[in-house]
């Protein structure tokens, strides 16, 4: 089963529409899929599931078991400040370390309003899933000036979607 990682906790984000669009992509392929969305985190997550309080809230175990019993998942990451969402980290720290992503694959898609397409974002994540033991795919699409180039449900530029779609039968090979 793939893991569509929606990388934000922002509510009604464009991120989310597009882990929708790969969820579509993958249904009509018949391909097995599940969505962790970090808009699902508790709010207290970094004060009441982490460190002391790890196991304990209920909320973030649905959460990291989503993780724990996938082996495959695509990150659509969101560009934060040159990087990606700092909720994603955190969620990242609260996982069991080392054992949740070694010898997983992932596919990374970036977005940004601007024109890096989420670049240093996707650099950044793959330092920190290579170090974790992660393989990453190495098509990672960027798309850059993503409320021009995306309705809320379709990806108007057709370079975006063929770098999609391609990148989707790289991963079911990967």
């Amino acid at each position: 089963m793939i893991t569509l990682v929606s990388s934000t906790n922002r509510p009604n984000s464009k991120t989310r529409a597009i882990v929708d669009l790969y969820a579509s992509l993958l249904k009509e392929k018949g391909i097995s899929y599940q969505v962790l969305d970090l808009a699902d985190l508790p709010e207290d997550f970094t004060v009441y599931a982490l460190y002391s309080y790890t196991g304990k809230n209920e909320q973030f175990n649905k959460l990291t078991s989503m993780v724990s019993n996938s082996d495959k998942f695509i990150f659509v990451v969101p560009e934060y400040n040159a990087s990606f969402p700092g909720v994603l980290k955190a969620f990242i720290d609260g996982l069991d370390y080392p054992y949740t992503f070694k010898n997983k694959k992932a596919a990374l898609v970036g977005i940004s309003s601007g024109m890096q397409g989420s670049n240093l974002a996707l650099s950044h994540l793959t330092d920190i899933f290579n170090y974790l033991g992660m393989h990453i795919l190495a098509l990672k699409p960027k798309l850059a000036h993503i409320e021009k180039n995306f309705d809320g449900q379709i990806i108007t530029n057709k370079l975006y979607q063929e770098l999609i779609e391609q990148q989707i039968e790289q991963f079911l090979e990967f």
